[in-house]
């Protein structure tokens, strides 16, 4: 009778002990069909494959994104996601007003958060993976500034007026400009995240400015199509960030002097890793902050790094 019995005590605990090795993590981008989510998404894929095999677990990426950008929805997959029992969410949040509560309940039944390239400073997400956003704003101004000789005319596109990233990239794109008086700049544009919303305001924008010199784009959204740019290439200097395979052809052209590229496919690979670390090994992030670097591409590199692409968009 006793063997049977501690057989039985056995095969529980072992069951137990596989059920508790799988960890499901749900990741929430801003939108889909975007090559910059795409990139994520491949990162945290490959991540969840890598740890998994080297821990002798299992990781399931649950993904749940909005087909266009919407807050409302992301908070109602972060509650989804909650009530379908996942260890940890990773989440790119469009508005953290609306998202931060839904966080904080997240967080309220044990389950940590990881946000990357839009963050919810007020919640109690355990980390945020990103670039410094107003350090990225400053220094878009910085490299348009050189390429300009400090003398001309400017103007940025911005996105999301509600996104805490971009409206961070804007306050470092107009400090920057504060420091070069020889510089004016006209104004910071925004417009839905579309690319034929982008490009539609740059031509609105240059038909009542033509003495403009150069452009900022804090993000990448007008070069995302093809032919955005109307003015013969080098005429007006432009500093974008991001470095999608889209943007790559404007470089190629010299319509566009330097991409700033975040490291998108870092950011779902480190996020899985953030997430493991903690839920596995009990291990918490150093800080809430985990900034990267930006890489600049220009004529000189745009080819070897448009190779990283074929590994971060997998057919």
């Amino acid at each position: 009778m006793y063997p049977r019995l501690l057989a039985l005590v056995f095969l529980c605990f072992a069951l137990s002990a596989r059920a508790a090795e799988t960890y499901t993590l749900g990741m929430i981008a801003k939108s889909q069909g975007n090559q910059f989510f795409e990139a994520a998404r491949a990162g945290a894929n490959d991540a969840a494959r890598e740890f998994g095999a080297k821990h002798g677990i299992t990781i399931k990426i649950d993904w749940r994104t909005p087909n266009e950008e919407d807050a409302q929805k992301q908070a109602d997959f972060v509650e989804q996601l909650v009530l379908n029992g996942v260890d940890g969410i990773i989440l790119s949040c469009s508005d953290a007003n609306k998202l931060t509560d839904a966080i904080d309940r997240a967080v309220g039944q044990g389950i940590p958060v990881v946000t990357f390239s839009g963050d919810a400073p007020a919640s109690q997400r355990m980390v945020s993976i990103g670039i410094d956003d107003f350090k990225c704003g400053e220094r878009t101004f910085e490299e348009l500034a050189r390429l300009l000789g400090g003398q001309g005319v400017v103007a940025a596109i911005d996105g999301n007026p509600n996104a805490v990233n971009l409206q961070q990239r804007a306050a470092g794109f107009r400090a920057a400009a504060k420091r070069h008086p020889g510089i004016k700049l006209l104004d910071i544009y925004y417009h839905k995240e579309t690319p034929l919303d982008a490009v539609a305001k740059i031509e609105q924008v240059m038909q009542a400015n033509p003495d403009i010199t150069g452009w900022g784009f804090l993000g990448g959204w007008p070069l995302f199509t093809d032919r955005a740019l109307k003015w013969p290439p080098g005429t007006i200097k432009c500093v974008s960030v991001d470095a999608l395979p889209p943007q790559l052809p404007y470089v190629r052209s010299g319509h566009v002097q330097l991409l700033l590229s975040q490291d998108v496919y870092g950011y779902g690979y480190n996020a899985v890793a953030r997430l493991i670390e903690k839920l596995h090994f009990k291990k918490s992030p150093a800080g809430p902050i985990e900034d990267t670097e930006l890489t600049a591409i220009t004529t000189e590199n745009v080819d070897a790094f448009a190779k990283n692409w074929e590994k971060w968009l997998p057919e």
